[in-house]
């Protein structure tokens, strides 16, 4: 039995809503008011909130971004209730993150048709996560393995011989060996990051509405000094410092997803171009900008990919991996993907193999103002 908690200050109307949902089958729960509403919801996790806007105490506007602060219930589906001339709350509940309104007078039958409808988008959404997640243990089982075994065999070799060999051993075997379990420690760790980062995005990715709510909450990032430093750390690490080529304007706007994001989705795009091109190919990075995108190009005149690896980007796979040897578990690109649209932008690949590959990015600019103490780095 499904559960509707009825949040409206008005005793008859309240009672009305609730009757009719109790004669469909449906468990109803009433709140006075807005603060009693947000209790019952942390205490009774209801499938569905039923919410007049203007009310003492609390008004729907205050439910609904308290709900959708709150992890354990921000996922319940939210309909308000609205007067019939009220359209800018209209406007402002839909804003706000509300899945439907209902406007007053309202009959039986099309209360029940939004919650049903409601309830049913919503089960179809769980249904797809769910089968989106079968897909991703089974992908986990094929790949994960493996890319865990090889660093984890480089990490029990080297300090086996450590162990064993201690008083042959000079400082500098022991230092390179040393040496040697650290970047395979480095490497395993990165690959659980990864790992459980491409499990939650694939996840989120048939939640819309908590996609919304990160891209309507999400801090504004001013990239300028990041893009900069990032690459600049990047090439050092390789010993590329002299394959980086920069070509930004003077001034960027401020985009529209957290700094974090923001940094992994650029770290994953420079690991890709640095990792499949040699030493003496440049990897350039060109932004430009407009009052509505942001557009980051990150290229390199690598090895390349073929039509069918772009065009498989998403699923959980490795490119060539017979030809190439590959660190971590090839979700660098599937990764800034779902990023990417998560924030929404949009990212493409053109590729030719042997010669370039080129990763464009396009993300919104920030309608918001910033707050006065966001600096563009951490």
């Amino acid at each position: 039995m499904k559960r509707i908690l009825v949040i409206e200050d008005f005793h008859p109307l309240r009672q009305d809503i609730a009757e009719i949902l109790s004669l469909e089958g449906f468990e109803t729960l009433q709140a006075v008011n807005g603060a009693v509403g947000i209790r019952m919801a942390e205490r009774e996790i209801p499938d569905l909130i039923l919410c007049d806007i203007r009310m003492p105490e609390l008004d729907g506007f205050g439910v609904l971004q308290l709900l959708r602060a709150n992890p354990k219930i921000a996922s319940i589906p939210f309909i308000f209730l609205t007067a019939h001339t009220d359209k800018d709350s209209q406007r402002a509940g839909m804003a706000h993150g509300a899945d439907d309104y209902l406007t007053k007078p309202f009959t039986a039958d099309e209360l029940i048709a939004a919650v049903n409808s409601r309830l049913q988008r919503n089960e179809a959404m769980r249904f797809e996560g769910e089968k989106r997640l079968n897909l991703l243990r089974q992908s986990i089982v094929l790949a994960l393995p493996h890319e865990m075994r090889t660093p984890l065999n480089a990490i029990l070799g080297f300090t086996e011989i450590i162990m064993t060999d201690v008083e042959t051993l000079n400082k500098t075997q022991i230092a390179d060996m040393a040496g040697h379990v650290n970047r395979s420690a480095n490497r395993l760790y990165r690959l659980l990051e990864n790992y459980i980062l491409y499990a939650n995005l694939e996840i989120l990715k048939s939640d819309v509405e908590r996609q919304a709510n990160l891209r309507r909450f999400a801090q504004p990032t001013q990239p300028q000094t990041l893009l900069h430093q990032l690459a600049e750390n990047q090439s050092k690490e390789r010993h590329r410092q002299g394959d980086l080529v920069f070509d930004l304007p003077a001034d960027l706007p401020w985009i529209q997803i957290d700094e974090e994001n923001l940094t992994k989705l650029y770290q994953e795009l420079l690991d890709n171009a640095f990792k499949f091109s040699r030493e003496g190919q440049p990897v350039k990075i060109t932004v430009t900008a407009n009052t509505e995108w942001l557009t980051l190009h990150v290229e390199d005149r690598g090895v390349g990919m073929k039509a069918d690896s772009i065009q498989s980007v998403g699923a959980y796979m490795q490119f060539e991996r017979n030809h190439i040897e590959q660190q971590g578990l090839g979700l660098g690109l599937t990764i800034a993907l779902r990023l990417t649209e998560i924030y929404g932008g949009k990212l493409t690949i053109r590729s030719e193999p042997g010669k370039f590959t080129k990763v464009t990015v396009e993300l919104p600019v920030s309608k918001q103002k910033p707050l006065t103490n966001a600096s563009p780095t951490r």
